[in-house]
């Protein structure tokens, strides 16, 4: 008996998560998986983005029943391994004889056929610990009061946690953590008048976005299924990436020019664009791929009002200034585990050294293309300081032709506009940055500073 369809997709995005440092969210909505009937995606879904996010806990009890170190396991047999357990431990719906015969199945499938009779036996032993257990083992039911705490109650490494106590505070920090191990939610922008009649007349509820006027959150449906989405009349974005697209503002000029610089996947370009009916747009984007996948997101925008070019942004083919730039830069992406739970395994400390001196060079040449009184949104997904402010306050040591303006005024100005419904703006701040925090925060991780050119 083979394995099923769901358990099979799961099993394959893990692998080439591991291997390719793929993203699950990405291939789960990838053309490969398109077929899988809405159920087997649902169980797809859940079992990749749930190993993903409890991986540690998940391989501290397979270590305890297993007569080998991890270490020395097949990556195969790892990940059926603790595709099994997390369905023992977190999905009381599923047989846990059915789990384990399908874990065996996956393993005979990606041929260690050798390895059957191991899983086999490290299961049936985890299966008979969990007999009779009313709630989850993995699920958290202590508090977490310390950094060590967080990191092995919600399954994350230590020194990430660490880091965010340090910066952020303990109770700031165990939020993160359990902001990061749940389902986020559905965000959507209303592009048009009609889109929420729209979808509520195709069955999707929704209720108000927390922080911006035009943002709902989905509440039950599938939003993707619908008419109002295939059109393009509202688009799934998270609330914070559109609070700083919010930020870029809308330039004065009629004839204004604006550049994204790191553009795709294009959420930030899109909502630009809606807010600047009448500027030109120049999307950038260094990857060839993503940037046909950015044109087709962008839809019939991309062929007339932005313009989409393969290019890198530390040094872009155009002598052009701009009334408006976004550097939404290349980041580590801590602000968004929630979404992309791999990222938390694969980041090391050494990386933001790194990525620090990868964005200050993306910051000073956006800065080169910058028109006099124009003004640059620099932003990041991550929830660093050596991506965020470091590289801000470094940028402007070395560039006395700029200025850091303070973005409360910003918001101030959209609260006043009714495009801010937050009643209080300057909760989103740090200084005179913006700062979003999960689990603080009702959206990801952002951070953004506004700079002007003197």
């Amino acid at each position: 008996m083979s394995a099923s369809p769901a358990r099979a997709a799961a099993f394959d995005i893990l692998l080439r998560v591991e291997r390719e440092s793929s993203y699950a969210s990405e291939l789960l909505h990838s053309p490969a998986y398109k077929t899988l009937s809405l159920s087997d995606h649902a169980l797809a879904t859940e079992l990749a983005m749930g190993v993903l996010r409890w991986r540690s806990r998940l391989d501290d009890q397979i270590a305890h029943s297993s007569s080998q170190p991890l270490r020395k396991l097949d990556l195969e047999v790892l990940i059926a391994l603790r595709l099994a357990v997390y369905q023992f431990r977190f999905l009381d719906r599923i047989p846990q004889r059915a789990a384990l015969h399908e874990s065996v199945e996956l393993v005979k499938r990606a041929r260690k056929r050798s390895a059957a009779p191991f899983v086999n036996a490290v299961l049936r032993k985890l299966s008979a610990q969990s007999e009779g257990t009313e709630v989850p083992l993995c699920f958290p039911v202590v508090n977490a009061s310390t950094p060590e705490d967080s990191a092995t109650v919600y399954a994350h490494p230590y020194w990430l946690v660490k880091k965010w106590t340090e910066e952020y505070g303990a109770s700031a920090a165990s939020r993160i953590c359990e902001h990061d191990q749940q389902v986020p939610t559905t965000t959507i922008r209303l592009r048009t008048a009609t889109a929420e009649s729209e979808l509520t007349s195709e069955g999707i509820s929704l209720q108000p976005g927390a922080i911006l006027s035009s943002t709902r959150r989905v509440q039950s449906g599938d939003i993707t299924r619908t008419h109002a989405f295939r059109n393009g009349h509202v688009v799934i974005q998270d609330e914070a990436s559109q609070l700083v697209a919010a930020l870029v503002g809308r330039a004065e000029k009629n004839a204004s020019r604006i550049l994204d610089c790191c553009a795709a996947p294009g959420g930030k370009t899109l909502a630009i664009a809606d807010q600047n009916s009448s500027a030109t747009i120049l999307a950038a984007e260094v990857h060839p791929h993503r940037a046909r996948l950015m044109r087709t997101l962008l839809g019939p925008n991309a062929l007339t009002q932005i313009n989409t070019i393969v290019a890198d942004a530390r040094n872009l083919p155009i002598a052009s200034s701009f009334d408006r730039i976004l550097a939404d830069v290349p980041c580590s992406g801590t602000g968004t585990l929630a979404r992309n739970p791999e990222i938390k395994w694969r980041l090391q400390p050494g990386d933001l050294s790194e990525l620090h001196q990868r964005q200050l060079a993306i910051l000073h040449a956006a800065l080169a293309q910058l028109a006099p009184a124009g003004r640059l949104v620099y932003s990041t997904c991550s929830l660093e300081k050596e991506e965020n402010e470091d590289v801000v306050e470094q940028a402007l040591a070395e560039d006395n032709s700029v200025r850091l303006l303070d973005c409360r005024t910003e918001l101030d100005h959209l609260r006043a506009t009714g495009e801010l419904t937050c009643s209080d703006p300057s909760s989103l701040t740090r200084g005179p940055y913006l700062r979003t925090i999960p689990g603080v925060h009702p959206c990801d991780g952002f951070f953004a500073a506004t700079l002007e050119k003197i």
